[in-house]
């Protein structure tokens, strides 16, 4: 049969996820992710989180088909810099400036402050409308506009070559995933460690808990205003140490619970009935995602317990495949988290530039590759035959 005539599609960008119902961007999004559903980057904009004060700048992309019914989406930002986006293009910035060129304003499809890796051109399932549409939208808003890139990052692995073939440079990352093997609990899964590792997270969870703290799994509407003041405390306390600057407010924490509700899910550990400590996840379909963390003393493993061991822990009992602990951190090989691939796509309008990167590009990647392969080997999980 010949193919259907492509369809016409209406572009817009929004200013602001309001203008776009709940119940149609989710359409799209689906519900495997919930970073890219409504109210999670609804709870960003009206905290005042994602916007002007932290140079996050809303132009989601919206499609329509002739019906006016919305097709597809994609969380896209205009930036004037290239923080909270976890895949550093602070020297391609740098190289087209020192040649004369402006870098920002940028686009930037991507989920702001959240390393979290899934779909990002969003496509109504039957709609006929694929991922294809919304890269050359993405390359038409970025010549109109005169932007110098766009940049999809953390997308799906199918994107990637969608992108790809479209004209898009690719890039690799890492990151460190725990799967389930069907465990009945943490003890099931430690016995599918080397003795030395197995030995070596018994007694980290011990060391931890014998420091007094209670540890505490809560979601939802558990979780009360009490928790969200620590909270903040901790996570400020942390950006403050490291990085220095602090893009969630405080009321972003309330106002994500309000409108996630049981996919929630913070482990804190207490002190005397006082909070000490806390590790922020949000539950998708099949999947943990750990995402920030922040603690008022300093205590041998409390990391480790809270981020890592509770959110194994908390994975195996509800049967979820995986848990996703965020970026960076090759400690977390040790503690059954293993390297995977991250994706990330570059449309680069200057021709030098682009050249430039992706040369530097053809030359990472196969480091990347590499470098997985050596971080896969040093598993802590038992060879065949291994005791």
């Amino acid at each position: 049969m010949p193919d259907a005539p492509p369809q016409e599609l209406t572009l817009r960008l929004h200013p602001a996820i309001a203008e776009i119902s709940a119940t149609e961007w989710d359409a799209c999004a689906g519900d495997e992710n919930p970073f890219v559903s409504h109210a999670f980057l609804a709870a960003l904009e009206e905290s005042g989180s994602a916007g002007p004060r932290s140079g996050w700048l809303p132009q989601h992309l919206a499609l329509r088909d002739a019906a006016g019914r919305l097709v597809a989406v994609a969380p896209a930002y205009a930036k004037s810099h290239s923080y909270g986006e976890y895949v550093f293009d602070h020297a391609w910035a740098e190289a087209l400036e020192r040649a004369g060129g402006q870098y920002y304003p940028k686009l930037q499809v991507a989920v702001p402050f959240s390393p979290v890796p899934g779909a990002r051109l969003l496509c109504r399932p039957g709609s006929g409308v694929g991922p294809e549409a919304v890269a050359q939208a993405l390359a038409q808003v970025t010549e109109a506009l005169g932007l110098s890139s766009a940049h999809v990052t953390f997308c799906t692995d199918a994107e990637w070559r969608v992108l790809g073939e479209a004209g898009w440079l690719r890039r690799l990352g890492t990151q460190f995933h725990w799967s389930n093997a069907g465990y009945g609990d943490f003890e099931d899964f430690l016995g599918a460690l080397s003795s030395r590792k197995r030995k070596q997270l018994r007694r980290e969870r011990r060391e931890a808990r014998a420091a007094g703290l209670t540890f505490r799994t809560l979601r939802g509407a558990e979780i009360t205003s009490r928790h969200w003041q620590a909270f903040h405390r901790f996570y400020r306390g942390t950006v403050d140490r490291k990085w220095g600057s602090a893009y969630l407010t405080a009321r972003f924490w309330p106002l994500l619970a309000e409108r996630l509700g049981e996919r929630v899910v913070l482990m804190v550990a207490e002190r005397a009935g006082e909070p000490v400590a806390g590790a922020l996840n949000l539950m998708g379909r099949d999947t943990l995602y750990g995402r920030n963390w922040g603690a008022a003393e300093e205590t041998p493993f409390l990391h480790f317990e809270l981020c890592y061991y509770q959110a194994i822990d908390f994975a195996i009992a509800q049967g979820l495949r995986r848990v996703e602990a965020g970026a960076q951190g090759q400690h977390k090989i040790q503690r059954g988290y293993l390297p995977v691939p991250t994706y990330s796509a570059h449309l680069i309008r200057h021709g030098g530039l682009r050249r430039a990167v992706a040369a530097f590009l053809e030359r990472e990647r196969p480091a990347m590759e590499a470098e997985m392969a050596e971080l896969a080997a040093a598993s802590p999980f038992r060879a065949a035959g291994e005791a």
